[in-house]
């Protein structure tokens, strides 16, 4: 597989459909709206044309949509209309009511972003929200955009979820699994696979050149010297031996009730947690509207709103553009720390 090219002039960001049944649609006419806003950099739609202008109709707002031939003349258009590369659906959409028969052209938008990330044309992936049933039925066979992406780049490793704001990243060791499992899921290699891929993204990505980390008990107080749980003993102290012998700055676990204060997230640059809702309830009670999701250890970089397709309010004209507006925020500076590190190397 080969590297990105790097161009000498930052090109826009490859923005995903998601599903076009919803809010995605509604979030992306919003953030080119909000263009003249210093944390929304130029971005280029790959999905429906006519889906956004219907979407633009029914909110009542004026977005000209502009259909390019070639990606590189996106930059020039979007000052003045909303840059789109248009992939037709083969079946009407009704937001709210996902459609399987769209699927192709859901799955054909991650793929070609991905192609124009890879190739140069574009400077950054982020993708809108999807629904993973609705793809099963077209090909789609892994959990999510995170294993999808990371079979296009051909990695032999599990990439790394980071959730990401302005007040604190968090990172949960596992993800998606139910609390029960949790201790037998948890391993010293995966905290360590999980704590390194962190280290090298906050260097290369976050423009953080000697990074923090700290590291969540799995049971409370941190098992209390082994009388609540012996995993921070037999799992967690181990892996931090392992990190620190690394030459990676971090500190034995830590009660998870205690490293999420105002005074603790500064003395910390991301915070590995041991399950998802240990790192998500701390990063959406502090910026619920503005937390990033980051695929860390992709050859790409890549963000997404952290939050999902909410069919139940799409077409409603009240979903918030915050967390994409954010996403694509965080792309372009990811994007361009990446591009330093490499002409600094």
């Amino acid at each position: 597989m080969s590297e990105p090219l790097m161009p000498q002039h930052d090109p826009p960001i490859a923005l995903t459909m998601g599903d076009p049944a919803g809010i995605g649609p509604e979030i992306t006419l919003k953030c080119w709206l909000q263009r003249n806003q210093a944390t929304c950099p130029p971005f280029l739609f790959l999905g429906s044309a006519e889906l956004l202008e219907t979407c633009a109709r029914s909110l009542e707002v004026e977005v000209p949509i502009h259909r390019l031939q070639e990606p590189v003349q996106a930059r020039d258009v979007f000052p003045d209309a909303l840059p789109v590369l248009d992939l037709p659906l083969p079946a009407p959409c009704r937001p709210g009511v996902p459609d399987s028969r769209n699927a192709p052209m859901v799955i054909r938008s991650i793929d070609l972003a991905y192609d124009l990330v890879r190739t140069g044309q574009a400077s950054a992936l982020v993708t809108n929200p999807i629904h993973k049933n609705s793809l099963y039925s077209s090909g789609f066979s892994q959990p999510g955009h995170t294993e999808y992406l990371a079979q296009l780049c051909g990695l032999d490793f599990r990439p790394v979820m980071m959730l990401a704001s302005e007040r604190l990243r968090v990172v949960p060791v596992t993800v998606h699994v139910p609390l029960r499992e949790i201790p037998s899921r948890l391993t010293r290699e995966g905290i360590v696979h999980a704590a390194e891929i962190t280290y090298l993204a906050l260097q290369r990505d976050f423009d953080i050149p000697a990074p923090r980390l700290a590291m969540a008990g799995l049971n409370p107080h941190a098992g209390e010297a082994g009388s609540m749980g012996r995993e921070e003993i037999d799992l967690l102290l181990p892996a931090v031996r392992d990190l620190q012998a690394k030459g990676m700055p971090i500190d034995e676990p830590r009660a998870a009730d205690s490293l999420f204060h105002e005074t603790a997230r500064g003395r910390y640059d991301a915070v590995l947690c041991m399950y998802h809702d240990q790192a998500l309830i701390p990063i959406k009670t502090l910026d619920f509207d503005k937390a990033v999701n980051v695929t860390l250890g992709l050859p790409v970089v890549r963000t997404s709103p952290d939050h999902g397709t909410a069919f139940n309010i799409a077409g409603q004209n009240q979903a918030n553009p915050s967390s994409l507006r954010a996403a694509l925020d965080l792309a372009a500076r990811m994007a361009r720390a990446r591009t330093a590190d490499i002409h600094s190397s």
